[in-house]
């Protein structure tokens, strides 16, 4: 037996149990979730295919006018950080739109300063960057864990809003998205990988310790947005219980935030407001 599946029989909590075991597949696992289905694939592929001619257009005024975007994805383990970077990437130039996917620090890197190793990953003029896990794994994993001490935690917390004000003061775009899902949905998810072994790969050592760590990560979460939301550098939460349609909100978000050439208004809207907010305006689904 996988360590995911006995978790979810002997371990998990019984409410999450029951969630899954009595949802179908088109079943949302948390109540909250302000829709009855997934979205289907048809209308899934028929929303996304405008929006990326729109990214297409994107990148080309990015290139022209040399601005500079960073595009943070955070989330919990298995809230599909990673699909949304590829739908975003998946049609534009791999020269000017870069993923940084960092390992943990190397021994010389864990004696510099912190946010070092992001530096020189930061986007040049004509450049976008998405980062699948940024500076704020010192926020959220490294407290969950233990992986950082109180006082490195403390002066994360005083710098890091510095170092993001002075990034988006030398004019470079910063977006912040959190991608939070329910707790029976992301076990749901974390079973699927571990049956699947095309997406055993997926599943880290941190991800099955994880497991009984549900309300570390909450309040975790909660001191994250509490001392680094702020109106220069806000953060989105985007609820990701639905893929399909947190890819959409995502690239909406984006696409509707930057006055590039020839964007479509209807393409390019504002995304789904019951999905898609900043931080203490939408469910986090964190019981």
């Amino acid at each position: 037996m996988g360590q995911v599946k006995a978790y979810f029989r002997e371990k998990a909590p019984k409410d999450v149990r029951e969630a899954i075991e009595d949802a179908s597949k088109d079943d949302f696992l948390d109540p909250g979730y302000p829709y009855k289905e997934r979205m289907r694939r048809k209308k899934y592929e028929k929303e996304m295919a405008p929006l990326q001619i729109e990214l297409v257009k994107l990148l080309a005024w990015v290139r022209s006018t040399g601005a500079r975007v960073v595009i943070i994805f955070e989330g919990r383990d298995a809230a599909g950080k990673g699909g949304t970077i590829k739908r975003f990437c998946e049609n534009l130039n791999s020269r000017a739109a870069r993923v940084v996917a960092l390992p943990k620090p190397s021994d010389v890197e864990r004696g510099q300063w912190y946010f070092q190793r992001y530096i020189r990953h930061l986007p040049g003029p004509g450049e976008i960057v998405f980062f699948d896990r940024s500076w704020y794994n010192r926020a959220v994993v490294e407290r969950v864990f233990g992986f950082s001490s109180r006082t490195e935690r403390e002066l994360f917390f005083h710098q890091a809003p510095e170092f993001e004000d002075m990034l988006v003061n030398d004019g470079i775009r910063l977006f912040k998205f959190w991608l939070t899902i329910g707790r029976a949905e992301q076990l749901r998810r974390f079973l699927d990988r571990e049956e699947d072994p095309l997406k055993q790969w997926k599943l880290s050592p941190i991800d099955y310790q994880s497991l009984d760590r549900w309300p570390d990560y909450s309040e975790a979460i909660d001191e994250m947005f509490a001392r680094t939301h702020n109106a220069n550098a806000p953060w989105t939460v985007i609820r990701a219980d639905d893929k399909k349609r947190a890819r959409i909100a995502a690239i909406r978000a984006v696409l509707s935030a930057i006055p590039y050439e020839h964007r479509s208004k209807d393409a390019a809207r504002p995304p789904d407001p019951a999905l898609c907010a900043p931080a203490g305006e939408i469910s986090l689904a964190t019981p």
